[in-house]
C-alpha cells in the first residue's frame, strides 16, 4: 500500500524589522521530496492559508532542487491545500520544512498545532527540519505539558542563527525549545544532524533535509512492516 506524507509549508514571504525576503528554504522541501519520491512514498502539500508558498535560496545547480522546481509536485505545492481543511490523521507522517517563513506563520499557529497533535495522537510520525521545529512550540497533548518536554530533538542552532538571521527572527529557536524542556542537541554549523526520538524526527539545518528524508523513509518502512 502507498504511504502518504503531508508537508506543511509557510505562506510567509517576508520577516522581521528589515522586511527580509523569505519563504521555505528550497532544499528543505526538494531534498526530502526527492528521497520520498524515489522510495515510492506519496507527498501532499498544505499551508496555513492554502495556495502559494514563497521560497528562498533556490539553487539551480543542485540536481534535486532543479528537478523539483520543474516538477508537477512543485506546481501542486503552489496550489497547496488549506491546512484547516486537512486531517493529518489521513497521512502516515507530517513534515514541516524550514526557512525563516515558518517563524512568521507556522510557529504557534493553532491549525499547525492541531495537525501536530492529531498526527501524534493517531500514532503517526512527526518530522521537521531547520526552523520547522518552531511548529512544536506551545503544543501540548491535552495535559498542559509541553509536547517537546523530555524529547530529544534538534533545530537550527543559536550559533547558526548568529551567522544567518539574528536580526530578523523574533527569538532564538534553540533557546525556545530548550525553555519548553526539549533535550536539544546540535552539530557544527551547517553540518548534517538528524535526531530520531521514536516517532519524532528532526533535522538541524538545510544540510540535514536529505538525511532527514532517509530517516523518515526508514521509519515509514518499519511502520508498514508492523501493520
Amino acid at each position: 500500500m502507498t504511504q502518504y506524507v503531508l508537508f506543511i509549508a509557510t505562506n510567509a514571504g517576508v520577516i522581521g524589522p528589515h522586511s527580509r525576503k523569505t519563504g521555505f528554504f528550497f532544499a528543505e522541501i526538494a531534498h526530502p521530496f526527492d528521497v520520498l519520491d524515489r522510495a515510492g512514498i506519496a507527498v501532499d502539500f498544505a499551508s496555513p492559508a492554502g495556495g502559494w508558498t514563497p521560497f528562498d535560496a533556490y539553487d539551480e545547480k543542485d540536481p534535486a532542487q532543479k528537478a523539483f522546481f520543474e516538477s508537477k509536485a512543485f506546481r501542486r505545492l503552489n496550489h497547496s491545500r488549506k491546512l484547516s481543511e486537512v486531517d493529518a490523521a489521513d497521512y502516515d507522517a507530517i513534515l514541516i520544512p524550514g526557512g525563516l517563513g515558518p517563524m512568521v506563520d507556522i510557529a504557534r499557529n493553532a491549525d499547525v498545532q492541531r495537525a501536530v497533535v492529531r498526527a501524534w495522537s493517531t500514532n503517526k510520525i512527526v518530522s521537521a527540519v531547520c526552523h520547522g521545529p518552531c511548529s512544536l512550540l506551545g503544543v501540548d497533548l491535552g495535559d498542559g505539558t509541553p509536547f517537546v518536554r523530555g524529547k530529544k530533538l534538534t533545530s537550527f542552532s543559536t550559533k547558526e542563527e548568529f551567522d544567518y538571521a539574528r536580526e530578523d527572527v523574533p527569538y532564538e529557536l534553540e533557546d525556545a525549545l530548550r525553555a519548553e524542556g526539549a533535550e536539544y542537541s546540535s552539530a557544527a554549523n551547517w553540518q548534517p544532524h538528524v535526531v530520531v526520538d521514536g516517532r519524532l524526527i528532526t533535522g538541524q539545518n538545510p544540510a540535514s533535509a536529505g538525511p532527514l528524508g532517509k530517516e523518515l523513509v526508514t521509519a515509514l518502512k518499519r511502520t508498514a512492516a508492523a501493520s
